[in-house]
């Protein structure tokens, strides 16, 4: 969520610093060119004064103090180029100097930025707002022109034609200043983004694995206060609530089937007994009391199984660096004998490989899948144990050759009392697989259900690698089940 919410938030503000940055720029372009017009319109105004008494055009027969005057503008003129190296020059309505400097610049005939200003002062109208030069116009120049007006009347014009380099240089440095400015408030918006997505978003991801720790079966695991919004405080306060109410639900629910399995145990003790007194009353073979017998030791078992998945739904696991390789090979040889009594095969590919596993919830697991195999396989096929590593997970992929399950019955396998309709004369309590699947999810185990062909049934046992949080590094075998010891099949 990070990922996106960041660039979102970093766009809207460079966005805004954008937004506003550019009319700055503008603005300083524009006030630099204006300082430039505002100095050159003083400029001509000056030399325009002092071609107001210079009333003759130059020739050889003109009057002393005439000379003087024009002169003395042409001096002015003259200087004026030479300290700012700017083009000026006082002109008559019919473009012919009056004075100008440097000495080979006259106006320009037809269109141009210099006639269209000599033109626009001929109207009494002075050059206020020239078109705008930006740095990159490498050969802009501001035209500045004023009216010399005598007895009301525009006798000349004064025209100063002015290099920007200096302008435009200002407007760089300035624009330079600005994109600093801009830059380092990006940055500073860059960090604040940083700490305002971490701040909103702390409380989502100590949420988000939470939720992850509950869905895995550690239903004790409870939103930490991680500071954030109100409303997300608020939000993580519920999830407590509501996770401490399903797990009271479930403790309940595995107190009942606990009690429920220890209570009937009794009872169905002592009615097993008085069927066997009173088979002793009745003939021998009698097969409504061998019925009676079977059914009564099936619900036996039904019950010692529901007390086993109550245990191993509430029972934390004990997890350990386990070789894996070496239990599996364990588990296989304690079946053979009754693989070989059934007969079927029963191979193990077992090396060496280690996995964060609790020996005893693994190994009954395992004496439950072997089981459902060594049942459901008939004599002369082959129940296959493999076990292998991955990057993350150890893997141990049991296959038989008993006739399998469709589609539609894989999505159900593992679910309590289930059992396909094909296989109900199959000794069985529906909850072998259930109670190995709650034994492996404590431990962060899976199990998974697939066909195996040409036929038969595949399960996958997947063992988590990496140590998890809190687990000591000792390498540890535990002691497996007998066959028949351990949980019931399915």
């Amino acid at each position: 969520m990070r990922a996106r919410l960041l660039p979102l938030l970093i766009v809207l503000m460079a966005g805004v610093l954008l937004a506003l940055g550019f009319p700055l720029a503008v603005s300083v372009a524009s006030a630099q060119q204006q300082k430039v017009v505002v100095d050159r319109i003083d400029d001509t105004a000056r030399f325009a004064a002092l071609a107001q008494f210079v009333t003759q055009r130059p020739s050889g027969s003109r009057v002393r103090d005439k000379d003087e005057r024009r002169e003395t503008l042409q001096k002015e003129l003259d200087y004026y180029h030479e300290v700012y190296g700017i083009k000026a020059g006082v002109f008559f309505r019919d473009r012919f100097p009056m004075a100008h400097a440097p000495g080979d610049w006259y106006l320009p005939t037809g269109g141009g930025g210099v006639s269209d200003a000599f033109e626009e002062a001929l109207r009494s109208r002075g050059s206020h707002n020239p078109p705008q030069v930006w740095p990159w116009n490498e050969g802009g120049r501001i035209v500045v022109a004023s009216p010399v007006i005598r007895d009301g009347d525009v006798v000349a014009v004064v025209v100063t034609d002015s290099p920007t380099g200096r302008m435009r240089a200002k407007t760089l440095h300035g624009w330079l200043l600005i994109g600093a400015g801009e830059s380092a408030a990006m940055l500073l918006a860059v960090g604040a983004a940083l700490r305002l997505t971490g701040w909103v978003l702390r409380p989502v991801r100590v949420l988000d694995a939470t939720t992850h720790d509950i869905a895995t079966g550690r239903l004790a695991s409870r939103v930490a206060a991680a500071g954030g919004p109100p409303e997300l405080r608020r939000l993580a306060r519920s999830f407590n609530e509501m996770a401490d109410n399903v797990e009271d639900v479930l403790e309940q629910q595995r107190a009942f089937v606990a009690d429920a399995s220890h209570q009937l145990r009794n009872p169905l003790s002592a009615l097993l007994l008085r069927i066997e007194l009173l088979a002793l009353e009745l003939p021998e073979g009698n097969e409504e009391i061998a019925s009676v017998r079977t059914e009564g030791k099936r619900l036996a078992q039904v019950l010692d199984d529901l007390l086993d998945l109550a245990l191993a739904e509430h029972a934390a696991a004990d997890l350990q660096l386990t070789d894996i390789g070496e239990l599996a090979a364990e588990r296989v040889a304690a079946w053979r004998p009754l693989a070989e009594e059934r007969g079927v095969r029963l191979a193990g590919e077992c090396p060496a490989t280690t996995g964060w596993a609790d020996p005893i919830a693994l190994s009954s697991a395992l004496d439950a899948v072997i089981d459902n195999a060594l049942k459901f396989t008939p004599e002369g096929a082959e129940v296959r144990v493999r076990v292998a590593a991955a990057d993350s997970r150890t893997t141990i992929v049991i296959t038989d050759g008993g006739p399998g399950l469709a589609e539609d019955e894989l999505s159900r396998i593992g679910d309590r009392f289930w059992r396909s309709n094909r296989h109900q004369n199959v000794k069985g309590s529906g909850l072998g697989l259930s109670i190995s699947r709650a034994l492996l999810a404590a431990g962060g185990g899976t199990m998974a259900y697939e066909r195996h062909e040409p036929r038969g049934l595949k399960v996958t046992v997947g063992i988590p690698r990496q140590a998890p949080e809190g687990a000591e590094p000792v390498r540890k075998q535990g002691p497996g089940a007998e066959p028949g010891g351990g949980i019931g099949g399915g």
